[in-house]
């Protein structure tokens, strides 16, 4: 089992979750999870916002987020567009859609709570996807 995992949180101003796709975020809050807690690394702007996509799910744009975020683990978000089936079968990056109070709340720390009670769930996939055992 892992330690931690790197997990990017969709946010409009590290506090409030971004209600929209993933790739819409202003920012990402870049957090270091374990079972005990969490640590904010960073807050990252998102440079792939405001490329001009050639329509819904622009594989440009999941590229263009896949790289930003290659040194992370786990995405997290309140919603994901098209691309959020190219980020779980084509890159090593685990997505993860909240459904805790996290949907109502839109709060960060509500998302990072619910994130830290699935840490298993959570860890098993990335190390799946690690070892290249995930299936689809």
């Amino acid at each position: 089992m892992c330690e931690s995992i790197k997990v990017a949180i969709g946010t409009v101003d590290g506090e409030r979750l971004t209600r929209g796709h993933f790739g819409d975020s202003p920012l990402f809050a870049i957090y270091l999870v374990t079972p005990k807690g969490w640590e904010l690394l960073e807050l990252r702007r998102n440079t792939a916002a405001s490329m001009e996509e050639r329509g819904h799910g622009d594989p440009r744009k999941f590229r263009a987020v896949a790289s930003l975020l290659g040194d992370v683990d786990v995405l997290a978000a309140w919603a994901m567009g098209p691309n959020y089936v190219r980020m779980r079968d084509e890159s090593r990056l685990v997505p993860y859609i909240l459904r805790g109070p996290a949907r109502r709340s839109m709060l960060v720390e509500d998302a990072l709570r619910e994130i830290k009670d699935s840490f298993e769930e959570l860890c098993r996939r990335v190390l799946e996807k690690r070892l290249g055992e995930y299936k689809k």
